[in-house]
């Protein structure tokens, strides 16, 4: 995990320091470990999981800056992107929100005992944007649904002015176009695609920029938004 986080971080251009990255592979061990009991990762080989979860989440702090931000993970499994980065970043405020409480349970015992202080937040996005409406200044999130839902749950997390970051794989840009209505309605602006090498695959973060306020009625029950796309 050692080497491949090291030459992931330098193909990245990413430099961090050495106990930075000893608390990254301590939390990747973790999940590898705990995995072998719950379902957290289908990426079991060690120099793999540096790559694809650890580098890849990774991407977000050369996408925005995240110190002193606040930021939300809508969706963040076993705590990717959010994790990585608030190790990375400890001078953000991260809030992991999933649905899955085993999950969370694990996050909340685990964290502390790495030194990562994090809100853990089991719930469903649109259950609880209405609370939270507008109490960000990031909402990130990786691999949870298509482009145009995604937004949908995490855009009303946002304050006018902060950012949406979609971390994405090589569908991107289709997944774009079908959600330019989304991000009309929702108040967003797309604000910048940067492309990143993770292992043999390009991944994207896509950013959006929040312009207006997301109109109260976002976001709707799970069900509409699955069966009726913005």
């Amino acid at each position: 995990m050692e080497q491949s986080l090291n030459e992931a971080l330098a193909r990245l251009g990413l430099e961090l320091p050495e106990p930075v990255k000893a608390r990254l592979r301590a939390f990747g061990q973790a999940v590898l470990e705990q995995n072998r009991v719950m379902n957290l990762t289908a990426v079991t080989d060690p120099g793999e999981f540096a790559q694809r979860h650890l580098a890849d989440s990774l991407t977000v702090l050369l996408s925005a800056e995240t110190r002193g931000k606040r930021i939300i993970d809508v969706g963040c499994g076993a705590g990717f992107p959010g994790v990585p980065v608030k190790i990375a970043c400890p001078e953000a405020q991260v809030t992991l929100l999933d649905s899955l409480g085993k999950r969370m349970n694990w996050l909340r015992e685990a964290l502390p005992a790495l030194g990562v202080e994090a809100e853990c937040v089991t719930g469903r996005a649109e259950e609880l944007a209405p609370s939270r409406r507008g109490q960000y200044d990031i909402a990130v999130s990786r691999a949870v649904a298509r482009l145009n839902i995604l937004l949908e749950l995490t855009a009303p997390f946002v304050q006018v002015g902060g950012l949406v970051l979609a971390l994405k794989g090589p569908a991107a840009g289709e997944e774009l176009a079908a959600a330019k209505n989304a991000i009309v309605r929702l108040g967003l602006e797309l604000d910048g695609i940067r492309a990143f090498p993770i292992g043999e695959a390009e991944h994207q973060v896509l950013r959006f920029r929040k312009i207006s306020p997301t109109p109260e009625k976002y976001p709707r029950k799970f069900a509409k938004i699955k069966q009726s796309p913005l």
